[in-house]
């Protein structure tokens, strides 16, 4: 197994894969996020190939696509690399890397913990605040017809992990649901660092937004 040809491949099969996919679940977010990934790993112990693939099929098919089932990215990119002649040992670790990358409420106790999937979660999450976050929540919240914001509907931090997943509430509650949450969620020292700048780019946005709502 050549790993560099691996890389090559899966590369080729995840921006195949995510060809129609929505704005901020698409090739170019798992593009950002393997970026990323490759720029923290060098600050971490870490096996470097296992990251490159959990990175770039961490969202192979994201659950929110596929009515919540959990259970198809990883399938998925286990038929994958049982293609391209990798071993069992990396397609478990890869496998649950996949399965336990996602925020999901922010309560969930994690099945799985690697320094791998510290660096990759890192990187997701990083990609999901600061400028980008912003565009790519307004992106999904326009895609799944939300409001933008309802002053009547307040956020609720006590959401179970089925009430997150369904939630359709509008779009800047997710802020405060999630994104601004995330700073104090990062694994490594340099998510850590990386996030605190994206966040304050985040809450110098709102403080516009609702001036300009009329709040302030």
């Amino acid at each position: 197994m050549d790993k560099t040809t691996v890389i090559e491949k899966t590369i080729e099969f995840v921006r195949t894969t995510l060809l129609d996919a929505e704005g901020g679940h698409d090739w170019w977010h798992v593009y950002r996020v393997w970026t990323t990934s490759k720029y923290i790993a060098q600050f971490e112990d870490v096996d470097v190939f296992i990251v490159e693939l959990g990175a770039l099929l961490h969202d192979i098919a994201d659950s929110k696509f596929h009515g919540g089932n959990e259970d198809i990215g990883p399938q998925k990119a286990k038929e994958f690399l049982q293609s391209e002649g990798v071993s069992d040992e990396i397609i478990s670790h890869v496998q649950n890397i996949i399965q336990n990358i996602s925020f999901k409420g922010g309560k969930l106790p994690q099945n799985f913990k690697s320094i791998e999937l510290d660096v990759i979660q890192d990187a997701d999450r990083l990609d999901a605040v600061g400028a980008i976050g912003i565009a790519r929540a307004f992106n999904y919240g326009g895609h799944k017809g939300r409001a933008i914001y309802n002053p009547e509907i307040k956020p609720d931090l006590n959401m179970s992990k089925e009430q997150y997943k369904n939630s359709n509430a509008p779009t800047l509650n997710h802020f405060y649901e999630k994104l601004l949450l995330l700073k104090n969620l990062m694994n490594t020292a340099t998510g850590k660092k990386l996030a605190n700048e994206r966040h304050e780019f985040m809450v110098a946005y709102l403080d516009q937004f609702f001036k300009e709502w009329g709040r302030g």
